[in-house]
């Protein structure tokens, strides 16, 4: 028995996989929702700190106080977007697309309360629009997907992913190890 009969090596490449489209088409959502929430961050921003320099008009300065409860918010929303595992612990309800689109549609609606269209900032009315419209279709979007169950689905295959992942690694860990011992057969034979 010669030593290459002893065992074929796989090649790296068959040890890769490609990523999973359905997973990369929600990464890609996840980034355009979190966009979303940034600028609703941005627009609820500028309306606060224009809120606090127009005086302490009553109506204006609970204008402002509810653009930073809005920011927060909206900032809660974009870093959930990150599906950071301390984030659900936190908030159990986030982890479910029903709820996390729910608190997207909250925040848009937020962002859009109270726009000025008064003609002095024209500009900042249609930034608001446009960041609540896209919020809201993304919220949308998570509320249906949840209903179906769209999100069971990403979470199984995510979990398939990372076993993949780990099986790729303990196959590579297995080949090297499988060298190594080759190595010390053929010197122990020499």
């Amino acid at each position: 028995m010669s030593d290459e009969e002893i065992a074929p090596t796989l090649p790296p490449e068959s040890i890769r996989s490609r990523p999973d489209p359905f997973l990369v088409v929600c990464r890609c959502f996840n980034v355009v929702t979190a966009a979303a929430a940034l600028l609703c961050v941005a627009v609820n921003v500028f309306s606060a700190v224009r809120s606090f320099k127009g005086g302490f008009d009553e109506i204006q300065v609970f204008d402002g106080i509810f653009r930073c409860y809005a920011v927060v918010i909206a900032l809660f929303v974009a870093v959930a977007e990150t599906e950071w595992a301390f984030i659900f612990r936190f908030s159990k309800v986030l982890e479910y697309w029903v709820g996390r689109g729910m608190l997207q549609i909250f925040v848009a609606v937020m962002t859009r309360a109270f726009p000025d269209f008064s003609g002095n900032r024209r500009d900042l009315a249609l930034l608001q629009e446009i960041a609540s419209y896209i919020l809201i279709a993304c919220g949308a979007i998570y509320i249906v997907s949840g209903v179906l169950c769209i999100g069971f689905l990403k979470r199984a295959r995510m979990h398939q992913e990372v076993t993949r992942e780990q099986a790729a690694k303990d196959l590579q860990e297995l080949e090297q190890r499988r060298e190594e011992l080759q190595a010390l057969l053929i010197e122990e034979r020499a």
